[in-house]
């Protein structure tokens, strides 16, 4: 067996082939590589499961390997092995980009989902770990999200309360506010609605975020306010400035950012208009009559 110095060297070299072209990490999975490298992520040795990790992680970028990975025996237990006690951060955050990129295909992202250790481990890094980490976490809590069934998984592990809070970091803002959109899609619109200041920091991404995020803010306030009534469109037209913040996007977002925007601007000029017609309509049923007066 090789020693650990030349299976790092080794580990190391299809790492930087995997980088580069699709042709090469072909090349690398079918020489049989992947069944290989897994086991690895177990080591004690903190540069070989880097290397081995950081090596799946490129190779899970062709859809073909992605099948490779998801379909050796043990795939999943060990990259939560990886998740809960990677030797470094790093590691713990190229094992979270994995998953993130396991999750474009449908069934994996299912199959995923219902690990509760993956959803756990992933709340756990957005929660403690360095930025990177935080921004990773999240990004495959996204890809998570996609999928109904998980969603409320997600939302009983506390998927919104994390969300909010990282989105106030700036490195991981964009992931965290999109997690928050795909949760309000996918049928976590009252959780996120429920959420103490949810609102608020939607709001204050719609003001201060990156074009992606902003959009994302946007889109998750659309759902929110669409399948959770009236009381959460108050809270946001009651936001000091939200018309100018509103326009603004729709002037300046992105296409989508655009679209969300005016979808937004339309639910709040229906809210005023239905609060004006109650108003009207309780006035109109008021009818005060003044007594009369004699004058001896």
């Amino acid at each position: 067996a090789p020693s650990t110095e030349a299976a790092i060297r080794i580990v190391h070299e299809l790492r930087l082939l995997a980088k580069h072209g699709s042709d090469n990490r072909a090349f690398v999975a079918e020489a049989g590589a992947i069944p290989l490298l897994l086991p690895l992520l177990q080591s004690d040795d903190a540069g070989l499961q880097l290397n081995a990790v950081t090596a799946l992680l490129n190779l899970s970028i062709m859809e073909a390997n992605k099948r490779r990975i998801m379909h050796t025996d043990g795939a999943v237990d060990l990259f939560i092995h990886i998740l809960a006690k990677g030797a470094t951060w790093r590691a713990k955050e190229n094992a979270a980009a994995t998953v993130f990129s396991l999750t474009t295909v449908h069934s994996y992202r299912r199959r995923l989902g219902r690990h509760p250790r993956v959803v756990e481990l992933l709340l756990q890094m957005a929660r403690v770990g360095p930025a990177n980490a935080k921004k990773d976490a999240m990004a495959a809590i996204m890809g998570l999200a996609g999928d109904r069934e998980n969603t409320g998984r997600l939302v009983e592990a506390g998927v919104v309360r994390a969300a909010l809070e990282v989105a106030g970091e700036p490195e991981a803002a964009e992931e965290a506010v999109a997690v928050l959109a795909a949760v309000a899609k996918k049928g976590g619109a009252e959780a996120v609605a429920e959420a103490e200041g949810a609102v608020a920091k939607l709001v204050g991404v719609l003001r201060r975020g990156s074009d992606w995020a902003r959009e994302s803010a946007a889109a998750a306030l659309v759902e929110v306010c669409r399948q959770s009534g009236a009381e959460v469109v108050a809270e946001l037209v009651a936001v000091p400035g939200i018309e100018w913040v509103i326009w603004e996007l729709m002037e300046a977002g992105t296409e989508r950012a655009r679209r969300k925007a005016a979808a937004l601007a339309r639910i709040c000029r229906r809210w005023a208009a239905a609060v004006e017609a109650e108003r009207t309509a309780r006035y109109s049923e008021m009818s005060i009559t003044a007594p009369s007066t004699t004058v001896s």
